[in-house]
């Protein structure tokens, strides 16, 4: 992927830079601190994949997207998380706080790039539209919450309850629903029931162990039931 570095401080560059430097399909064909440069930059080049700062001069991160007809992949690089709704409202892959961990950056690059691969296809909408631009609603005491889908972490199952883990929200949804009810609203390939208890989003998974998957330290038990078509649909 033919890639574009744009953040104001060339120290938040460099780091991208090393990052990128560390994994395969990646080529830097820019990095620009001035956004109305990297806008001329971004119309008369061939760019793939975008790693965008907010806060800018003259111009800002947001802005910019806004303003290109056919803008290419972004993932949103910044100090301020507040903006992480409107930046996913535009489609954005990723959004990273800095200071931006490499395991963060790496989940981050290697969901562009499985994107760039199906636009590649012919085959990203799919994809794009339950990543990037899907919500569901769930009734939780007396309000009706809205969850980003890609940013359900996991489900747990709680007799007629479960509980909804997302990394938006600092504690669990609580919601009288059952695993097929919320698997229907869900409706994309990314979850996966690996234990009667549970459903995972694999695009959160960090590591697989014997009989467990772990997200944001969280050990989730593998059943035996659900042990074969995991491995199956996981490639493994």
């Amino acid at each position: 992927m033919n890639c574009a570095i744009i953040d104001d401080i060339p120290l938040a560059i460099e780091i991208i830079e090393s990052y990128l430097e560390k994994v395969d399909g990646a080529t830097i064909v820019s990095k620009c601190t001035n956004p109305i440069d990297a806008l001329k930059i971004l119309n008369n080049n061939t760019i793939d994949l975008v790693f965008l700062d907010i806060q800018m001069p003259n111009l800002t991160g947001i802005d910019l997207v806004k303003t290109l007809d056919n803008p290419p992949l972004f993932i949103i690089t910044t100090a301020y998380p507040q903006y992480a709704l409107e930046g996913f409202e535009l489609n954005a892959v990723d959004y990273l706080v800095k200071p931006i961990p490499f395991n963060r950056f790496l989940k981050a690059f290697n969901r562009a790039q499985e994107l760039y691969n199906l636009k590649q296809k012919g085959d990203c909408s799919s994809i794009e539209t339950n990543i990037h631009s899907k919500y569901i609603f769930v009734k939780s005491e007396y309000e009706n919450i809205k969850i980003k889908i890609a940013n359900i972490t996991y489900i747990e199952g709680l007799g007629e309850y479960i509980k909804i883990h997302s990394s938006d929200t600092e504690k669990p949804i609580l919601t009288l629903m059952n695993f097929k009810s919320i698997l229907q609203k869900l409706s994309n390939n990314f979850f996966l029931r690996v234990h009667r208890s549970y459903i995972v989003n694999v695009e959160h998974i960090d590591f697989l162990q014997k009989n467990k998957i772990v997200i944001a330290n969280k050990q989730i038990p593998i059943g035996d039931t659900y042990k074969k078509e995991l491995i199956k649909n996981l490639g493994i």
